[in-house]
């Protein structure tokens, strides 16, 4: 806590705050809970927000709370856990799926599905090959244990991210509408309830304070601070949970995560009625050596709060005991506007909990360009060599396929299961992952999280755009309609002036972008100080998008497997290599501007992919993002297993290899080669036929050339695009 942070405090108090007063003052104010240099950029979701029927609950809440249609509500989030992976890589991103599993409980949801978007430095870095592992293995552990499907995510590897990787996890859970939770406290007289798992000395300070700092070489001394994780007594937290709300015996409800019961109290009681009188001796504790400041200040998992009317008491402990979780009244909630608690008979709390949970210091810190924006951006790829024969270029497809970030994530994705529960529908590597919702119908949800820090380091208001565009394309290309949004906003320290304007001008380009296509930020995250030393990471910030399918029967893959089908690409094509995967690939540059936002174009895209797929004319569609058509082509031939044959207009570099937005390649169900046209000129969008399905290879011609540039055999491809990550994990 800064010295004018401690002096506000006793200005608020009218003296010298205890020892636990300050416990939970520190942690409420940190830049993790309070989002104190962050605040008065955000606000602008909430003004720009666009009008929308679908948003049940917005901004402000565990997570955001969206209508999809037949009475169902659905709730998702995303938060970070980058901090405490790093220093205890399984704990660290198995606590971080548990968290935000407990922030969709804790909206009355029951938990369907996760995904995860992790960020490590180079691939063959020793750094990379310790932590890689650990956090893999815990988002699979805590998931598979809870029986939830990993349906998506990325897997990404930069040497900006080295020493501070980059763990989001994203959960979405389902409701009726009458079923929504708040996190609130009303009624005095009403009974505090803690339930869940015992209170220890894991984790005291973890969240809030790890996500507060930047790393040094004192890291490693952090390792206590990361909480410990227990998913079977999550999973019968969520089933006791929900036994409790489907009996009315809920009034409010919030979950224990960063700052512990410090968090839930103040803002329970700021939320409610003002005010809660707590005996901090009722916590049940693992440790009986803990302080009350620890005990303010652990981040223990599994636990929960409640607010509980007197009269449901009894029946809410029986439930309880029934499922085998521990629960204790812990406290009274009062209209004193007062939050008071007692240690062995002593008041060692006296604050108003609104000071601590709302009105944190909010800061406008300076803004500045990074030095070093305009060198970057006038070093342009047009300075790099670029394939140009056929075996050249050949090459390059191959070299891509193979790279890290492009190659196939099936080490990763094969330790999660994709598919428990019975209702995933499409699930990685597709273009996004699609959950069915209601069994009679075929109402379900599709959903996808990108980012790209790279362009966002060009251009920090384009590259989160970008983000947006590719998960907004990407919930399209199944068919889906983009409904609603969710951040993860990860930068460097917000005391460094650049990060601090490529934070603002991020911000204000996703509110931009949001307004304009319509879909509502519903909550998210901020995540600063990632960075070692003074160097900050690439700005990152990772958006999701939930798109809902009317009958995901009718939903559509990115496979190739029609044999003798059109293949088409929509959408125009332009010389776009700044922040490229080929620039990054092939010569380790970043350097000019990311590819233009056109977010007309992406809207037009959508609404053309949504009608083809809704009226059975597409086989296939895959959205052209990273690495460009090149990347395409391989992941759906090698998806569907069958080959294509691809005549290139133009420049066969730039028509493989260009990462221009609102993009898709599709196989078009043969006869409706017509229809389709005519649905992309209605809608402005170009399109202009790529070749045709069939074989066991990946050939390709350049328009007006007698001989054909190059042909890669479907079995070279896939050892090219699947032998990477295994060699770096063994």
């Amino acid at each position: 806590m800064k010295e004018d942070e401690y002096r506000r405090v006793r200005q608020i108090l009218g003296r010298r705050p205890t020892s636990a007063e300050l416990a939970i003052y520190s942690v409420m104010w940190s830049e993790h809970c309070s989002y104190k240099s962050s605040k008065v950029h955000l606000r602008q979701f909430g003004e720009k927000a666009p009008q929308t029927d679908a948003l049940l609950v917005g901004m402000g809440e565990n997570a955001g709370v969206v209508d999809i249609g037949q009475g169902w509500a659905v709730t998702f989030k995303v938060e970070s856990h980058n901090h405490p992976s790093y220093v205890e890589p399984y704990q660290g991103a198995a606590t971080g799926v548990g968290g935000i599993v407990r922030d969709i409980m804790s909206m009355g949801a029951r938990p369907i599905a996760v995904m995860d978007s992790l960020r490590f430095g180079p691939a063959d870095a020793p750094d990379t090959q310790r932590v890689l592992p650990g956090v893999v293995a815990g988002v699979g552990g805590y998931g598979n244990s809870l029986g939830l499907p990993n349906i998506g995510g990325e897997t990404v590897f930069d040497a900006c991210y080295a020493q501070n990787p980059l763990v989001n996890a994203l959960c979405v859970g389902v409701m009726k509408h009458d079923d929504i939770q708040r996190a609130i406290a009303p009624g005095p007289g009403n009974k505090v309830i803690l339930f869940g798992a015992g209170t220890g000395p894991d984790g005291i300070g973890g969240a809030s304070v790890l996500a507060s700092a930047t790393f040094d070489d004192e890291s490693q001394q952090k390792r206590p601070a990361v909480q410990v994780g227990d998913p079977f007594m999550e999973k019968l937290l969520i089933e006791c949970c929900l036994e409790l709300f489907r009996e009315d015996l809920v009034v409010g409800v919030q979950d224990l995560g960063a700052a512990g019961v410090s968090c839930a109290t103040t803002e329970l009681a700021a939320a409610g009625t003002g005010g809660m009188d707590v005996e901090l001796d009722a916590v049940p504790l693992r440790d009986a050596t803990l302080r009350p400041e620890e005990i303010l200040m652990s981040e223990s998992q599994e636990r929960m709060m409640a607010v509980v009317t007197p009269d449901n008491v009894d029946r809410f402990l029986e439930i309880c005991g029934r499922w085998e979780i521990p629960a204790t009244v812990i406290g009274t909630v009062t209209d004193t506007g007062r939050l008071v608690m007692r240690w062995q008979g002593e008041t060692i709390v006296d604050i108003p909990p609104g000071t601590a949970a709302d009105e944190g210091p909010v800061y406008r810190r300076p803004l500045q360009p990074p030095h070093d924006l305009g060198a970057l951006q006038s070093d342009t790829p047009g300075r790099l060599t670029r394939p140009s024969t056929g075996d050249e270029l050949r090459r390059t497809v191959l070299w891509l396929a193979g790279a890290p970030n492009l190659a196939g994530k099936t080490w990763v994705t094969s330790q999660y299961d994709r598919y428990v529960l019975g209702n995933t529908v499409l699930a990685m590597p597709e273009n996004s992952g699609v959950v069915r919702i209601d069994d009679e119908s075929g109402l379900g949800i599709a959903l996808s999280l990108d980012g790209n820090g790279r362009y966002t380091r060009l251009d920090p208001y384009s590259g989160a755009q970008l983000a947006l565009s590719e998960a907004y394309r990407n919930v399209a290309s199944t068919g889906a309609r983009p409904l609603a949004v969710t951040n993860c906003l990860n930068f460097g320290s917000p005391e460094d002036p650049g990060v601090m304007w490529q934070f603002q001008q991020a911000v204000t380009g996703l509110a931009d972008a949001c307004q304009y296509l319509g879909v509502p930020v519903t909550g998210g995250n901020v995540s600063f100080y990632n960075q070692t030393g003074s160097t900050p990471i690439n700005p990152t910030p990772v958006i999701g998008v939930l798109g809902v399918h009317d009958d995901v029967r009718r939903r559509v893959n990115m496979s190739l497997t029609s044999d003798g089908a059109t293949i088409a690409l929509l959408g125009e094509t332009r010389e776009e290599f700044g922040g490229s995967e080929w620039a990054h690939v092939v010569y380790g540059h970043l350097g000019g501007l990311p590819p233009l936002v056109d977010l007309a174009a992406e809207r037009a895209l959508a609404n053309v992919l949504q009608s083809a797929v809704r009226d059975g004319l597409l086989t296939t569609v895959h959205d052209l993002s990273d690495g460009g058509l090149s990347q395409a082509l391989v992941e759906s031939c090698l998806r569907g297993g069958l080959g294509a044959r691809i005549t290139l207009h133009g420049d066969p570099f730039t028509a493989l290899f260009s990462e221009s937005v609102a993009r898709a390649m599709v196989a078009i169900v043969p006869g409706a080669e017509g229809k389709v046209q005519a649905l992309c000129e209605a809608h402005g969008v170009p399109v202009s036929q790529l070749g045709v399905a069939g074989g066991d290879a990946l050939t390709v011609t350049s328009a007006g050339a007698q001989d054909e540039l190059f042909s890669i055999p479907l079995h070279e491809l896939r050892e090219s695009h699947e032998r990477m990550l295994p060699s770096y994990a063994d």
